[in-house]
């Protein structure tokens, strides 16, 4: 297959660029930069079975020649990135949007949006199943991010009851290596502050949940999706839920660091409680979560301590 990937050079979009093309397809990988890294792909910059567009989704896509699918990763992802440029948020995640959908429309290709669980906002329903749907403030601060996946989904929506192959996969938090240390999320804020022995930042009082997902199970379930004709919405997460208080105490351990735990006022909007119900994903991909939270932040761990996201920060700004 000939697969254009969309933020390919972000965290989650350069593994899937790299699993694509370890399975024998071509990967023409969009990004303009704005959060990806040039450095996430560089090992494949030699394949000629891949191809770097630097390209902003919010003009129309220049990819030329047959495209089989199209899997739509572009957008800021991280509170502080999002919350930093709201309307490039909405932007991408609206006009970038449809130039993806276009793309696949213009090419009879399969469409992939990569949704998220902060289209259920601070969910009233527990574990979020796929038919719920969500309790989002759509003024709040968070909003340009959850409105921006919202609207992205209907985009999809109404592009497939018009013969679109298209398909929606709602992520659920995601790590591992290539994460951005500076991006925010708890498992990369956790580990950078265990290995300085700083503080560990829990904001609120640590009871609030997230479902941690290993970075290469994820991709696993975006190629199912591509490989399908699913239409989705599709959760895609880890069921095994923990609080953030057990998440620091787990990377505490797991580092051996003496940081304790320091607690601060939680952010407006914050989700209380996330964990997916993935039995449709069971069911109609055959895709489950395979590791283990301990062995997969042990990973992500050695990862930061070996400093590669500080040679891939230099790999960019040489």
């Amino acid at each position: 297959m000939r697969v254009v990937v969309t933020g390919g050079a972000g965290f989650i979009g350069s593994h899937l660029c790299r699993a694509l093309i370890a399975r024998g397809d071509s990967v023409v990988c969009v990004d303009d930069f704005s959060s990806g890294l040039g450095s996430n792909v560089l090992a494949l910059a030699d394949s000629d079975r891949f191809v770097l567009i630097e390209h902003d989704v919010r003009e129309r896509i220049p990819v030329v020649g047959p495209v089989d699918a199209v899997v739509n990763l572009a957008s800021l992802a991280s509170p502080p990135a999002y919350l930093a440029r709201p309307l490039f948020t909405l932007q991408t995640g609206s006009i970038g949007t449809q130039n993806a959908l276009e793309l696949a429309k213009r090419s009879g290709a399969r469409f992939v949006q990569a949704s998220t669980s902060e289209v259920y906002g601070d969910p009233e329903i527990h574990p979020q199943t796929e038919n719920y749907w969500g309790n989002v403030n759509p003024i709040g601060p968070r909003s340009v991010y959850d409105e921006a996946k919202r609207y992205g989904e209907a985009l999809v929506a109404a592009y497939t009851r018009d013969g679109l192959n298209g398909g929606i996969i709602r992520i659920f938090n995601t790590y591992g290596p290539r994460m951005r240390v500076d991006d925010g999320r708890v498992v990369t804020q956790f580990i950078s502050q265990a290995l300085a022995n700083d503080p560990l930042t829990v904001y609120g009082d640590g009871s609030q949940t997230r479902s941690l997902c290993y970075v290469s199970d994820l991709v696993r379930g975006f190629i199912a999706m591509v490989d399908s004709e699913h239409p989705g919405p599709v959760n895609m997460g880890n069921p095994q839920e923990l609080t953030v208080r057990q998440i620091a105490d787990l990377v505490i351990k797991v580092t051996a660091s003496a940081s304790r735990v320091e607690f601060r006022e939680l952010p407006q909007d914050d989700p209380q409680r996330r964990r997916p119900d993935i039995s449709k994903a069971q069911s109609d991909l055959g895709w489950a979560p395979q590791v283990d939270v301990v062995e997969g932040l042990a990973r992500t761990v050695e990862w930061i301590a070996a400093g590669a996201h500080r040679d891939a920060a230099v790999a960019v700004s040489t």
